[in-house]
């Protein structure tokens, strides 16, 4: 294993040990002549809160102080950091070496933190399950689920879900819940694959102990509506419509009505989608406030906004009021049109009609004036929105970064960088991405390597995004063991780099006759599913990967069957083996 760790990777590029920054060395670069700084509205300070790590939405701790010793936590994140330690048996051994008595909150935390570990987190989870009096609860697995499923990796997700299934049925506390079909659901369908969505939700429907008829309505919303939100909007269709014919007393919820109504806009399917409003009305589907603010929503993606106001007349003769998520769309088109003067008096229009302006229509402005690169006018809605007592959140300042990266203006994006921070606000995990896109496109090397220990320093794991900028401007300033290692790490938990950066690092180790990296380099490669259009360079190791490859769609379509006939599940649950274990025989 490379000796190097991203810390002191990073640390050695900037040749002198660095601290969390503060953004006082930023203050201190942003000064020095030459470096325009745009006069930015003061910022309302935020109350300074006591430092914590970042927070999963999806949990509900019980109070705001931590439940565990931050000693226990640092040294999992040791461990976790440290690439000689790989998931398995070596962080196994370690983890039991601590002596650290595992608990949920402590769980918690190392999964906000290194959320894009998966590898790491999964092997973390089963080395607490094993240890005395530890019990894990609903929302913890659900975290776990979600880690595997978030990197494709759903045969072991399954084979957690599975084994669960069997215990909940004899154990007060049940782990598997409507949400963790939810999660699978969704992952698939970020996955492209809408089939093993589908089957994921007729399997979970059949799970009487888990999922209700009422719950089932809401997974089926959840199912149509990832469906449509990721480009399957005709496969969400096309299911919908067999769920009525096959069932003919089953009768969709206005709900699932509006979801389609949204994806066929979506997908730019503008005839779709009003055929689907006929039927409707055919249908005596009593339309909500939410139909009609998805119906003008639709009308502006598509550059229609005449129609979308007449939307907006046909509700109100219907009896409907127009709210502001009825309105914000129609702002929000007119600011990306580029007719901020028609934009801005609507909004003036709401201070009369006493809905709005909302914090969503604000940002509808600021983006506009962004993208049309007007920064003194979006700084100026800043100002307003101030002023109204809004406060600003990270999307707001993320249409800002947005600019600076696609112009290139490191000096301003620092700037405001700077400021957002001082003000105590911080920074969502896009805005380290676009500022790391801004830096690294503009090789500035010793800042975003700052802006990426910032980034780690304030609980946001290095994802695919992040790790892969990085590594391709360390390629380009020829710094190669320090690229060789981010791109061995990134492996190591789990995350699968892509195909161009393996090949850019390959290329450059070659070209430098660093011959002996570059054959680690593709066995790294050779051990995760890559593409099939990978070079010759790696010789005798693509044999092995296609092979590992093959047995991995095997198993995948073994699980998929399985989920088809729930008579054969059971009988290979009641196997000694873990359920995905079992469908080896399948081979």
């Amino acid at each position: 294993m490379h000796p190097h760790i991203p810390h002191r990777i990073l640390r050695s590029i900037l040749s002198s040990t660095l601290k969390p920054i503060h953004l006082r060395p930023f203050s201190s670069w942003l000064s020095q002549p030459g470096n325009p700084l745009i006069n930015w509205p003061s910022l309302p300070s935020k109350p300074t809160p006591i430092p914590t790590l970042n927070p999963n939405p999806n949990s509900k701790p019980e109070s705001s102080q931590p439940t565990f010793s931050p000693n226990d936590f640092t040294l999992i994140s040791t461990l976790f950091t440290n690439p000689s330690i790989s998931p398995g048996s070596s962080l196994l051994t370690n983890l039991t070496q601590t002596g650290i008595k595992p608990t949920p909150p402590l769980l918690h935390a190392v999964f906000d933190h290194f959320a894009s570990s998966p590898k790491l987190l999964h092997s973390l989870y089963l080395w607490a399950l094993n240890q005395p009096g530890f019990k894990p609860d609903s929302s913890l697995f659900d975290s776990v689920i979600n880690a595997l499923a978030k990197m494709k990796e759903f045969d072991d997700a399954w084979s957690l879900v599975l084994d669960r299934i069997r215990r909940d049925d004899d154990d007060d506390e049940k782990l598997v819940s409507v949400g963790t079909f939810a999660i699978i659901i969704r992952r698939y369908a970020r996955a492209g694959m809408h089939k093993a969505a589908i089957r994921t939700f007729e399997f979970a429907k059949d799970k009487k102990s888990i999922v209700d008829s009422v719950s089932e309505m809401s997974l089926f919303e959840i199912l149509i509506d990832s469906l449509c939100k990721e480009g399957s909007a005709r496969e969400a269709s096309e299911y919908l419509l067999r769920r009525k014919e096959t069932d003919l007393g089953w009768v969709p919820s206005i709900r699932v009505y509006n979801i389609m109504l949204n994806g066929w806009f979506r997908a730019r399917k503008l005839k779709h989608a009003e055929r689907l409003w006929e039927e409707m009305k055919n249908e005596n589907v009593r339309p909500s406030v939410v139909t009609y603010g998805t119906l003008v929503e639709g009308y502006c993606r598509m550059r229609r906004v005449e129609k979308a106001l007449e939307m907006v007349g046909e509700m109100t003769k219907e009896g409907i009021k127009p709210n502001a998520i009825v309105y914000n769309p129609i702002i929000d088109a007119l600011a990306e049109a580029g007719r901020f003067k028609e934009a801005l008096g609507m909004m003036e229009r709401f201070h009369v009609l006493q809905i709005g302006p909302t914090l969503s229509t604000y940002n509808s402005l600021v983006k506009g004036f962004c993208k049309a690169g007007d920064i003194e006018g979006a700084s100026k809605i800043l100002k307003k929105m101030i002023s109204r007592g809004f406060l600003p959140i990270p999307t707001t300042y993320n249409y800002f970064f947005r600019y600076f990266s696609r112009c290139g203006k490191v000096d301003e994006g620092m700037n405001l960088y700077t400021k957002m921070i001082e003000s105590g606000h911080n920074p969502d995990r896009l805005t380290y991405h676009l500022v790391l896109k801004m830096l690294c496109e503009e090789e500035k090397l010793e800042l975003a390597v700052q802006v990426s220990m910032e980034m780690r320093h304030k609980g946001y794991d290095m994802d695919l995004a992040t790790s892969t900028m990085l590594t391709h401007l360390l390629c380009k300033m020829h710094k190669l063991e320090e690229a060789f290692a981010e791109f061995e790490d990134m492996i190591r938990r789990g995350i699968i780099p892509q195909y161009l950066t393996f090949q850019k690092l390959n290329v450059e180790l070659k070209k430098q006759g660093m011959n002996e990296m570059a054959r680690k380099l593709c066995h790294l490669m050779s051990s995760v599913p890559y593409s099939d259009k990978l070079p010759n360079t790696y010789g005798e190791v693509r044999d092995d990967a296609h092979a590992r490859r093959k047995s991995i769609i095997q198993k995948a379509k073994a699980v998929s069957e399985l989920l088809k006939d729930p008579k054969e599940l059971d009988k290979f649950r009641s196997s000694s083996e873990d359920a995905v274990s079992s469908l080896n025989k399948f081979e």
